[in-house]
């Protein structure tokens, strides 16, 4: 995976603390086996959709917009959740439906 920094501070932070978590220099939880993120590595959200929201804000006005895509990314480890959350993106976008 590859990180565009463009000159930006938080970029730059956000990349070195996905780097320590891929070269396993976080600090795990003896009891829990978890690590735990820095308070300023992301934003929790309560459901998909309120994720697919705050990063894809008025999909269906923007959605034609590759510029505004191409600045946009949720990444998920597994792809089940990757299927939900292009579903959840899918449904936000117009379509003609058909019958």
């Amino acid at each position: 995976m590859s990180v565009q920094l463009q000159r930006d501070a938080a970029a730059g932070n956000f990349a070195k603390q996905l780097m320590d978590i891929g070269n396993g220099r976080m600090e795990i939880d003896e009891s829990t086996q978890c690590i735990t993120l820095p308070a300023n590595f992301c934003k929790i959200t309560e459901s998909i959709d309120e994720l697919v929201q705050k990063v894809f804000p008025n999909i269906a006005q923007n959605y034609k917009n590759h510029q505004w895509l191409s600045t946009r990314a949720i990444l998920a480890a597994k792809n089940i959740d990757v299927n939900t959350i292009n579903f959840t993106i899918q449904h936000g976008i117009p379509s003609e439906t058909t019958t």
